[in-house]
């Protein structure tokens, strides 16, 4: 497990291997829905209609670039073709690999209404900010086109509380879904990992020639 406050963002931003104390279970390829959704330390955020045909999962990391390609390339299409329209349901959920990513996740969270929109934002730029000599800095710089100023960028990484759920929802991806990568989705409650191309996400989804209309 890793601590999390803006020093420790700083100088841990290297990959975070799963604490010995998280026994992994065998990856099983279908999850139990009721499980899978059933709520967590920190409350979903969820895009789409509460009564779509097909739920879609995903656990990523901030600072993976696999995550990053998708919401370049492959969730505007989602989002435009199969959320908007009805289709599908999508929940984000942070799993974050480093300290770096736990405190982008947190300061999402910091965001209210705007979360959402910090996670495109954060993904979109990763290579400004994730992978520089002063992350932190170059964190900052980007959280301030969003309009947080200095002193809720550092009360945001301070606060302990919110950095333990962000914790205690990883460790519970880890344990009860054996989450080990990213970006790990599960489409109603199978589970599918790694990338995959747009023209693809008829058969990603598992979508019915009824529901495809």
């Amino acid at each position: 497990m890793f601590h999390t406050t803006r020093r420790a963002v700083l100088i841990g931003a290297a990959a975070l291997a799963l604490a010995p104390s998280l026994a992994l279970a065998d990856a099983a390829s279908k999850v139990n829905i009721a499980d899978l959704m059933a709520p967590g330390a920190l409350p979903d955020i969820v895009e789409g209609k509460a009564d779509a045909p097909v739920t879609v999962v995903e656990y990523a990391s901030l600072t993976c670039p696999h995550c990053a390609n998708f919401y370049m390339e492959v969730f505007p299409t989602l989002k435009k073709n199969y959320i908007d329209t009805g289709k599908v349901k999508f929940v984000y959920r942070d799993f974050p690999l480093d300290a770096l990513a736990a405190g982008g996740a947190m300061l999402a969270r910091c965001s209210g209404d705007k979360r959402n929109a910090v996670v495109e934002l954060l993904f979109s730029q990763q290579k400004n900010w994730a992978f520089v000599d002063k992350p932190l800095d170059a964190l900052q710089a980007t959280m301030k086109q969003t309009g947080m100023s200095d002193d809720s960028f550092k009360k945001c990484l301070d606060d302990r509380a919110l950095y333990q759920n962000v914790i205690k929802d990883r460790e519970t991806a880890a344990t009860k879904f054996s989450i080990n990568s990213t970006p790990t989705f599960f489409v109603n409650g199978e589970r599918k990992t790694g990338e995959f191309p747009a023209a693809d996400l008829d058969k990603w989804l598992g979508l019915t020639p009824a529901e495809k209309k």
